[in-house]
């Protein structure tokens, strides 16, 4: 099965308060964990986002699309990052587990739907 990971928490103002050395190890968790899913072969794709403040929105307004700048509406907290995973359910929610334990942001792991077979 495939499952998405993602990694929600507050770029910016959310970690201004932490020290640079907790930033760092972060960085050097996620960059550990990234490479031990491409060496394992689990990962099949995942990437960090830009921050959100620099999102665009797209809401359906007066009966059309409108494209705005900002992040997603009325939240604090955004999607960071993701991966996805080729591995069993506990597997993923082991992956998520190891992120959360160091950072206290939460994360959602995500069974992919099945695709019907291309032909």
């Amino acid at each position: 099965m495939k499952y998405m990971i993602m990694m929600f928490g507050g770029l910016g103002a959310a970690i201004e308060d932490r020290p640079p050395e907790w930033i760092t190890s972060m960085h050097e968790l996620l960059v550990k964990l990234d490479a031990e899913l491409r060496e394992s072969g689990e990962l099949v794709a995942g990437d960090k986002l830009i921050d959100p403040g620099r999102a665009t929105t797209v809401q359906f307004r007066n009966g059309a699309p409108l494209p705005t700048d900002g992040p997603f509406a009325e939240i604090k907290e955004s999607l960071a990052g993701y991966w996805i995973v080729e591995a069993s359910e506990d597997r993923a929610i082991e992956i998520a587990s190891r992120v959360v334990a160091f950072t206290e942001y939460p994360m959602e792991v995500r069974r992919i739907m099945d695709e019907p077979p291309q032909l």
